[in-house]
Order: structure tokens, then sequence, then C-alpha cells
């Protein structure tokens, strides 16, 4: 972006020159619409690349929530599984613990 920005500061100081040159060379006159005309170009192409930044900054924000909540969907089913195997432990010691009472019922 900075080199159009260079160039349009280029054109434009070419331009504030050969105005105040003597105009009646035709030469003079065909390069002040060549510079013109590459002037109007080098500003719809700094439109065109602003435009597109622009979708691409909005993307990318899109892009970084959608990560966000990924990221934190994972960390709320790893809570899960965390409280879902602390529950199978208890589970297991209240077997054992059953266990070891019916087997001392049983003698």
């Amino acid at each position: 972006m900075n080199s159009i920005t260079e160039k349009e500061k280029k054109l434009n100081e070419a331009l504030l020159e050969l105005k105040n040159l003597d105009l009646t060379n035709p030469d003079l006159q065909n390069n002040i619409e060549n510079l013109s005309s590459q002037k109007t170009q080098l500003e719809i192409e700094k439109s065109q690349l602003e435009n597109k930044y622009k979708k691409l900054l909005e993307e990318h924000s899109s892009l970084s929530k959608k990560l966000e909540e990924i990221q934190n969907e994972e960390k709320l089913e790893q809570k899960k599984q965390a409280e879902f195997s602390e529950k199978i432990d208890e589970l297991n010691q209240e077997t054992d613990t059953l266990i070891e009472e019916i087997d001392k019922w049983q003698m």
C-alpha cells in the first residue's frame, strides 16, 4: 500500500511542476494527460486494495471469534470429561466398598 501512496505522491508532485511549465508544448500537455490518467488508475487500484484489506480484516475478526468459540467449547468438553472421570472413580470406590461389605457378610 505504501508504494501506491508513494507513487501517488510522486505523481502529484510531478503534476504540480508540470502546471508551472509553459503549456504551449503539445508534448507537455500529453505528458500531463498521461500522468493524470496514471494517477486516476492508481487511485482506483488504491481503493480496490483498501476494500480488499477491509474484507480481510472482517474475515480475520470473524475467524478469531470462531476460534475463540471452539477453544471455549473444547475447554468445556475437557471439564466435562474430567468431571465424568471423577464420577467413575467415585463409583468404582463405592463398588469396591460394597464388594468388601458383601465379602464380610459371606464369611
